[in-house]
């Protein structure tokens, strides 16, 4: 059985005010957490790879990470976002993986991405208030911006993002929209 590799970020898991601030379809705390935890174990296996872009959870109150990642599926890269403090964790700052012949960087903020760096950058960190510039994929910046407001609260195949002709999308706002294409998309 070979293993798959997802992308998210930014659940804020028990972080009440993310439903207003951000938008999110959720009546309640608890139908945020719940739904969020079930998208994510029915997606992925437990020998999958989630490469997470940081912020599992904030608030007052709030459950730390290490509560959150005992309950979840895969083996998870951890990238450290602004808002998570636990020190039971392995955190990574950020990342290269050449894939496909294509470099992604992943880290949790573009602000700490390296100068001089050509490849994509996958992140979290700007939800989904920044459209404008960190939409699901910018091409022209070459962003991939996998907060869970923008990949319908459940992590993202790797594959199906690259399937989906990556390299030719000039924008993508989010899962429920259609990519813009550079040019027109090729019909088998």
């Amino acid at each position: 059985m070979s293993s798959n590799t997802y992308l998210i970020g930014d659940t804020h898991f028990d972080h009440e005010n993310i439903i207003r601030y951000c938008k999110r379809p959720f009546s309640s705390l608890e139908e945020m957490n719940n739904l969020m935890l079930d998208n994510w174990n029915n997606t992925v296996d437990k020998d999958d790879f989630v490469f997470f872009m940081g912020d599992m959870a904030f608030g007052k109150g709030s459950r730390q990470a290490d509560y959150w990642l005992k309950q979840l599926n895969g083996d998870i890269i951890f990238f450290r976002g602004n808002h998570d403090r636990s020190n039971k964790v392995r955190y990574t700052q950020s990342m290269i993986l050449q894939t496909l012949g294509k470099d992604f960087l992943f880290l949790h903020d573009t602000r700490h991405v390296p100068l001089g760096w050509n490849g994509w950058v996958v992140h979290g960190h700007n939800h989904n208030n920044y459209l404008s510039k960190f939409p699901l994929v910018n091409g022209e910046r070459k962003t991939i911006n996998v907060g869970v407001e923008l990949i319908n609260y459940k992590p993202l195949l790797l594959e199906d993002l690259i399937n989906e002709d990556l390299m030719n999308i000039k924008r993508w706002n989010d899962l429920e929209s259609e990519p813009v294409y550079y040019r027109e998309k090729l019909m088998d």
